[in-house]
């Protein structure tokens, strides 16, 4: 009789053990499925540098375009990031004539799709490529 006990008691906690199991695998199933499905290059990059989504997306769940702000924390200053292009040829991505060196992040730079080369629908000369 005891151990018809103890085999109910095990068998009472079997299904609990294999739903936190399944939710376990069926997370990182989803999460690698969303990195594919999602991933953009900066996504796929910035995950292999170990940058969760929350870190930049506040609710990464619904996320909403990072602020300016955020990347500047990582990639340091407007003024840095010139520095770091001055040598981009034909022209320095982040220090242009209409914005000077303040030009928000997203408008080239994109997580989840490709990014994209703002300058060039007005100025095909500026054909470089954006990360």
């Amino acid at each position: 009789m005891k151990n018809n006990i103890k085999q109910r008691r095990g068998f009472r906690f079997a299904p609990a053990l294999v739903a936190l199991v399944i939710g376990i695998c069926a997370g990182g199933v989803y999460a690698a499925h969303a990195a594919d499905a999602k991933g953009g290059d900066l996504g796929k990059l910035h995950a292999s540098a170990g940058v969760a989504c929350a870190m930049c997306h506040v609710d990464a769940k619904h996320p909403a375009p990072v602020p300016m702000e955020k990347c500047l924390g990582c990639h340091g200053d407007t003024r840095k990031l010139a520095e770091k292009t001055a040598n981009v040829k034909p022209r320095n991505p982040h220090e242009n004539r209409h914005y000077g060196t303040e030009a928000d992040c997203n408008i080239c730079h994109h997580q989840h799709k490709k990014s994209e080369n703002f300058c060039l629908p007005c100025h095909q000369p500026f054909n470089f490529d954006v990360p």
